[in-house]
């Protein structure tokens, strides 16, 4: 039972530090001012830096070229975007169609040069 809490203790120390670092370096902070930060991760060791954690945080700057961030409602990778899987079905049977004729005539070619 020692271990355990000397374990919890610790966690919640590194978590501590963690956030106290992460207020203090970051370039601004939401939902509060810094100060009212530190003082609840000072007085609320456990709370403050969850609570900072998940509403203080800022959220990371887009990068510049970076595509922009889709909702929810939208898919994330091509390849859960239906249109976008229609369209490639479409265009591999459009080039499948285009070998397949290119073959046909090399094949009619090649056999009527045979006879």
């Amino acid at each position: 039972m020692v271990r355990v809490f000397i374990f919890l203790a610790a966690a919640q120390l590194v978590l501590f530090v963690l956030a106290l670092i992460s207020v203090l370096s970051a370039d601004r902070v939401r939902n509060a001012p810094r100060a009212l930060w530190v003082l609840l991760i000072v007085v609320l060791p456990l709370v403050g830096p969850i609570a900072y954690f998940l509403a203080g945080r800022p959220r990371p700057v887009p990068q510049e070229g970076a595509p922009p961030r889709r909702g929810r409602g939208r898919p994330s990778a091509p390849d859960d975007d239906a249109d976008f899987l229609r369209k490639m079905d479409s265009d591999q049977s459009r080039r499948d169609r285009e070998t397949l004729a290119q073959w046909e005539k090399e094949f009619r070619k090649n056999r009527d040069d045979e006879k």
